[in-house]
C-alpha cells in the first residue's frame, strides 16, 4: 500500500466508531455519486446514438444532408412536444416515418 493509505488505515484504527462510520458512509456516497454519473452518461450516449441512426435515415430516405435531417427531426420534435431522443428511436429503416416526421417533410 501507498504511505497515503497507510496514513488512512491509522487513522480508522485510531478513530471511533463513529468515525469509521462517517468514513465508510462518505465512500458510499461518492460512489453511489460516481455510478449515478456513469448511468447518466451511458443514457446520453443511447441517445445521441439514437439521435444519429434517425438523422442517417432520414437524411437518406428524403435526400437531406444530416444537417437539414436533424433540423426536420428537432422541428417534429418541437411541433409536438415530444422528446428529440423518443422521436428518433421511432425512426427506423423499412419502417415508414413517425407522423410527426411525416407533418414537417410535407
Amino acid at each position: 500500500m501507498s504511505d497515503g493509505n497507510d496514513t488512512t488505515l491509522r487513522a480508522l484504527e485510531m478513530g471511533t466508531l463513529e468515525d469509521a462510520s462517517a468514513a465508510v458512509a462518505r465512500l458510499l456516497a461518492v460512489t453511489e455519486a460516481g455510478l449515478g454519473r456513469r448511468a447518466q452518461l451511458e443514457g446520453a450516449l443511447k441517445s445521441r446514438i439514437a439521435i444519429e441512426q434517425a438523422k442517417g435515415i432520414l437524411a437518406e430516405r428524403h435526400g437531406l444532408d444530416v444537417e437539414e435531417a436533424f433540423e426536420v427531426l428537432r422541428r417534429a420534435a418541437r411541433a409536438n412536444r415530444v422528446k428529440l431522443h423518443d422521436l428518433a428511436r421511432r425512426v427506423r429503416p423499412g419502417e415508414p416515418d413517425p407522423p410527426e416526421i411525416q407533418r414537417v417533410v410535407q
